[in-house]
């Protein structure tokens, strides 16, 4: 029995070590929820006076807020195809939403994104992730029907909507995340997850329950809004709790954002149901009451109030908790090398992306300044229209501390100092003549270093 006792006293602190440097050596899961249309200001951490978010907030309290995010573009297939390969969405002529076969043709679209391209999941699936996507896809379209399906870009498991095959009930996205976290955790594998959510893109699809929570308000259309986004925070809060429950929170970097500002009718419309092919039927855009936080323009313009979305990041013991940096500069497209980063994965030497790390802005340097510039592109009418005075805006570029937005063939343009007027209300241009003409210039080798054809500048 004295020799069992000497041999148990030698080994548990072999045991230990063990389980102490398993631990020290697992890799960071990743939780990306990517929200659809919701507005900068559509969180009540972030002051709105009637939505309730409380899980998000959590996110805000136990991680950092960041309050100078951009995405790639001011819609949502553009923006998704900048997170999953890191690049400007113009290098793959993405400038739109992916619809059906004869829209696409007439905007010079592809029908999908091709999943020969670089990606963020099979990036990581090769570096011994498992990978899953659960909830909004439109990478492709529902209604082309021999699409890729999300499998073939390095996802071990999906259910998804806005894409070919069957279409997940929009509200069964976290149910499912939270099974695959648990299996993953079961196996012993890190995960990466994309929860992208339907809330808030029309239709609306409401829950009785979330329409009582806000009986008070007056209007059904601010009820019916913040009955979505409720709905759309409860369910990332029992994910949130799942990582808890699972002992998983201080190992995993959780991220939530929106792939583009939000959706707005452009004249008073009536409340109306509508029907996806996708996703059901719900009500429409009348209902859509998104703010961006007093920044210009909404969804579909790249002014910042379309681009300028919502980005807070949680990785306890490495991300400050309950702070706010509204310095840095980000963009989606340096999610992926950030991402891989944080999973201690080699990105392969022929892959460029025209984004960076920003593993050391997320863990409190600031970044007031890039590097590289920033570019948009979107195929936006020309002049203004009434409805719209926002979205005629083409081209973007943010270099530096300058942002320049031109039409489609620079016969107009406006310059700000986005560093100190993030509301764009001080156009610099005629001051500033030479910063206009220089960045126009970088505009124009910009379009031709990815091999894309336009106007020629007057």
């Amino acid at each position: 029995m004295k020799s069992l006792f000497l041999s148990l006293a030698i080994l548990f602190p072999l045991f230990s070590s063990t389980a102490i440097q398993a631990a020290e050596d697992s890799k960071t899961n990743i939780l990306f929820i990517l929200a659809d249309d919701w507005g900068w200001g559509d969180l009540s951490c972030h002051g709105h006076p009637y939505v309730k978010t409380p899980n998000i907030d959590r996110l805000a309290k136990e991680g950092t807020d960041f309050h100078r995010f951009t995405v790639a573009n001011g819609v949502c297939s553009p923006s998704r195809t900048a997170v999953m390969t890191g690049h400007f969405p113009a290098r793959y002529n993405i400038n739109g939403h992916f619809a059906w076969v004869p829209s696409n043709a007439k905007r010079n679209m592809p029908d999908w994104l091709d999943p020969d391209a670089p990606l963020l999941s099979r990036f990581l699936q090769e570096g011994g992730y498992a990978t899953a996507h659960f909830g909004k896809w439109h990478l492709s379209n529902n209604m082309i029907p021999d699409s890729p399906l999300p499998s073939a870009y390095g996802f071990d498991r999906y259910g998804a909507f806005n894409c070919a095959g069957e279409q997940i009930p929009v509200h069964e996205d976290a149910r499912n995340a939270i099974d695959f976290i648990e299996t993953s955790h079961a196996e012993g594998k890190p995960f990466f997850i994309n929860l992208w959510l339907h809330e808030p893109h029309t239709p609306f699809h409401t829950v009785p329950k979330y329409r009582w929570r806000f009986r008070e308000l007056d209007s059904e259309e601010d009820n019916i809004y913040a009955s979505v986004l409720s709905h759309a925070d409860d369910r990332i809060g029992e994910v949130l709790n799942t990582l808890d429950r699972l002992n998983l929170t201080r190992n995993t970097l959780v991220i939530f954002t929106s792939d583009n500002g939000p959706a707005r009718a452009a004249t008073p419309t009536e409340l109306a149901l509508m029907h996806d092919t996708a996703t059901g039927a719900g009500y429409g855009i009348g209902a859509a009451k998104g703010i961006t936080g007093g920044r210009k323009g909404y969804k579909a313009s790249l002014f910042e109030g379309g681009i300028g979305v919502p980005f807070i990041a949680r990785w306890p013991g490495k991300i400050a908790a309950n702070k706010i940096d509204d310095h840095s500069l980000m963009s989606a497209v340096d999610l992926l090398p950030t991402f891989c980063d944080v999973a201690d994965i080699p990105l392969p030497a022929s892959y460029h992306p025209d984004g960076m790390s920003q593993v050391t802005t997320l863990m409190g340097k600031t970044m007031p300044k890039r590097q590289a510039p920033l570019f948009w592109k979107m195929q936006s009418r020309w002049p203004a229209q009434k409805s719209k005075p926002d979205h005629w805006v083409s081209y973007a570029i943010v270099d530096q501390n300058w942002k320049l937005v031109t039409n489609h063939d620079s016969s107009y343009t406006e310059l700000y100092n986005i560093t100190t007027d993030l509301y764009e209300k001080n156009d610099l241009k005629s001051t500033h003549p030479e910063v206009v003409k220089r960045l126009l210039v970088k505009i124009d080798q910009w379009l031709s270093l990815i091999h894309i054809s336009e106007p020629t500048r007057p």
